[in-house]
């Protein structure tokens, strides 16, 4: 068998029904929504979900666990990597990182994650840092502080 050869079962494709044709094709006047009723309306029908009044199962199903998304702390991700853009013996704060355009919006403080290489002697000020990042600022020679 060869791409060109290969066609859709017989029956499985049906033509698209157009409707109010008029004469011949059937569909015409109502084009196939009946007369009158909530379906036969233009904008007709009911919202997903609703099950005609009886109390819906998205409703009827027990709430279970817990979100804390309202209140989370979200940090601003910036990676060790990134700092190699400063010069030796820079103090590296959010400001500082908000004016080099490595970040676009503080949230609730900057994180500093240990992806990539340092090789920059840094002072570097941050909400948190992971363990990894902490250890290749100070082998690098930099200072690692928690504002």
């Amino acid at each position: 068998m060869k791409l060109h050869e290969l066609a859709p079962a017989v029956g499985s494709v049906k033509e698209r029904k157009r409707k109010g044709r008029g004469i011949g094709s059937g569909n015409g006047k109502t084009a196939g929504r009946g007369h009158k009723g909530q379906w036969a309306r233009s904008g007709g029908g009911v919202r997903p979900g609703f099950e005609g009044g009886q109390m819906p199962l998205y409703r009827r199903l027990p709430a279970r666990g817990f979100n804390n998304y309202k209140f989370a702390t979200v940090y601003t991700c910036v990676n060790v990597s990134a700092l190699e853009a400063f010069d030796d013996g820079t103090v590296v704060t959010p400001e500082v990182l908000m004016e080099a355009g490595l970040v676009k919006r503080l949230n609730d403080g900057i994180k500093i994650l240990g992806n990539g290489e340092l090789t920059k002697k840094l002072t570097v000020q941050a909400s948190a840092f992971s363990q990894t990042a902490k250890e290749k600022i100070e082998s690098a020679g930099g200072k690692v502080e928690v504002i």
